[in-house]
């Protein structure tokens, strides 16, 4: 049992805390945080490049237990260079792989941890980044076996991090306690991956589960500048890569100077309905006004959730160890579509995105040649796919061709996708804040339709091109230098982008800033971000097949303004920071 209905929820105890805390500044950290929220479980963690006794370690977990908390264990795959031994290039003290000392000293701790818990999940400090002499000397060994002649660093981590997570963890893990579930918590910069080593192709295969990272704080300021819609597409991802396996999402404290930032990580990683919401990290939590900021909106999402089946999208298809164009999936669903990820081809899908990292399956496009054949469905592509796929046959189904061209330009011209609209001249002619530069999609007339354009002084270039193929339809979509320029792109063109890829038959006219997330219950969130432009908005639903709308957490119910065909459209206030769930009555 859980003190939520939808969630666990959790909280992560760092190491130099598990070595030092007395009996009575845990017990004042515990009433501190039971003033504001429910624990269920906490992750406490013996070593972060120092060990705590495991006196200390007991002590804590007493306290934990007799508060009602379930404690599990944690490990974080820091350490300090060894007494008498030279600094290496490595970052944020990770380990050195190709060190006996370090190898040494995380086989002793696995062990040590293992013996005292029965669950125990790793940090994502997992990974290596050490170019040290005696790791070029490996990699350069590894690459000369195999034929790889470029000097590159992934094929040798993803094979050294697959050792390693068998002979130093796991192995010394279960040789101490064969019961310990040893999770591997995965970071939040997914397309990286495979050049630091972490390696879920084959992980998946050697742990008893994952935890996934959903910190996307401020954009702008940190390094890792991920939009926030990450915080619910990467839990999609890790959910369709080990259906039932994927432990909760883990966000953080750090780097948010908005509060609704931090509150988002939150909301989002709720979105995506997890097992567990792990708040990293508890000392961080302690006098800061995000608890019971946080703390307030938990019943809030319980009660949301109450009424979310699982999440449903555009699944976006994102091969294991593939890269390009990131996280630019996030910016679409930053601006309303509603995006789900996989690094499985979705086959039984009725759409699909596709984006650059797409190009990194050999056969892909054959597979969407058979897709569309054979199931018929809408495909959505971007640009830079197109021009990784450009040698590899994507000719055939479209006319489109990349020549390396660019165009600035803020007016567009959108067609309305009405009966007879292309035929009548029915377009709007909106403009945005400021120019976006998007590539030139040069396509042929009447055999590729732009259905969205980017008006530059006397011509017009695509940002949303249609084809047909087989049974089922193609749109590419120009994706700008700059994807937060998507941003600036009116809310008229983005309505008619959305409008080609409906989830459940519900698209939205709206700025941009605002994201849907759907469900397989006929429920959908409504939610738009606080950000620098936020204000009061109203937003069109547009629901094929609709009677009305119920709020079910409000207890109040829309009727449609008007109907257009099967299609009833509805008016919504969207206040920024304020999630929404409706239900479709059909």
């Amino acid at each position: 049992m859980s003190n939520y209905r939808n969630f666990k929820l959790a909280t992560y105890f760092v190491a130099h805390a598990t070595c030092r805390v007395t009996r009575q500044e845990l017990e004042n950290q515990l009433a501190f945080m039971e003033k504001y929220m429910r624990l269920d479980k906490v992750y406490l963690e013996p070593w972060r490049g120092e060990l705590a006794s495991a006196e200390q370690v007991e002590m804590c977990r007493e306290v934990f237990e007799a508060h009602g908390v379930e404690v599990a264990g944690g490990l974080t795959t820091v350490i300090p260079t060894p007494e008498g031994d030279a600094p290496k290039a490595r970052l944020f003290n990770t380990f050195c792989y190709n060190d006996p000392k370090m190898r040494a000293k995380l086989k002793e701790v696995s062990a040590f941890i293992g013996a005292r818990f029965n669950e125990f999940i790793i940090d994502d400090f997992f990974f290596t980044g050490c170019a040290c002499p005696e790791c070029v000397k490996a990699k350069n060994a590894f690459n000369r076996e195999r034929g790889i002649t470029d000097g590159s660093w992934q094929a040798y981590r993803l094979d050294l991090l697959r050792r390693v997570s068998a002979e130093d963890v796991i192995g010394p893990a279960k040789a101490a306690n064969p019961d310990c579930r040893i999770i591997i918590k995965y970071p939040n910069w997914a397309e990286s991956y495979q050049e630091t080593g972490y390696n879920p192709a084959e992980q998946r295969k050697q742990f008893d589960g994952l935890y996934t990272g959903t910190e996307t704080r401020d954009p702008v300021v940190t390094d890792q500048h991920l939009p926030r819609y990450l915080s619910f597409s990467l839990m999609t991802y890790f959910e369709a890569m080990w259906p039932g396996h994927n432990g909760g999402g883990w966000f953080d404290t750090f780097d948010t100077h908005i509060t609704e930032m931090y509150l988002e990580q939150a909301y989002l990683t709720a979105f995506s309905k997890p097992k567990e919401l792990m708040m990293f990290c508890f000392q961080s939590m302690q006098d800061n006004m995000y608890t019971p900021a946080l703390g307030f909106q938990l019943d809030k999402l319980d009660a949301v959730l109450d009424h979310a089946g699982s999440p449903v999208g555009i699944p976006c298809y994102l091969p294991d160890n593939s890269q390009g164009e990131d996280n630019v999936q996030d910016f679409l669903g930053m601006v309303g579509l509603p995006i789900v990820c996989t690094p499985y081809f979705p086959e039984e899908a009725d759409q699909l995105l596709l984006t650059r990292a797409a190009a990194h399956d050999p056969e892909i496009v054959d597979k969407l040649d058979k897709w569309f054949m054979e199931k018929g469905g809408t495909a959505m592509v971007t640009t830079g796919f197109l021009e990784a796929t450009m040698d590899r046959g994507v000719q055939r189904l479209t006319s489109i061709r990349l020549r390396g061209r660019k165009v600035s330009a803020r007016r567009y011209r959108v067609e309305e996708e009405r009966p007879g609209a292309a035929r009548r001249g029915l377009c709007l002619y909106p403009s945005g804040d400021r120019p976006i530069t998007i590539p030139v999609a040069e396509f042929r007339n009447n055999a590729t339709w732009a259905v969205v354009k980017a008006v530059h002084g006397e011509e017009s270039y695509g940002i949303l091109l249609r084809d047909w193929y087989g049974q089922g339809t193609l749109w590419t979509l120009a994706v700008p230098d700059a994807f937060p320029d998507f941003y600036h792109i009116p809310a008229e063109a983005l309505g008619r982008i959305r409008q080609a890829m409906p989830v459940n038959g519900v698209w939205m006219e709206a700025p941009a800033g605002v994201s849907l997330f759907a469900y397989d219950n006929d429920a959908f969130i409504v939610y738009p971000y606080v950000m620098s432009t936020s204000e009061f908005r109203v937003v069109r639903l547009h629901v094929k097949g609709a009677k009305a709308l119920t709020l079910p957490v409000q207890g109040r119910r829309l009727e449609p303004v008007y109907c257009e065909g099967d299609e009833a459209v509805f008016e919504a206030a969207a206040r920024s920071g304020e999630y929404i769930l409706y239900r479709i009555e059909r």
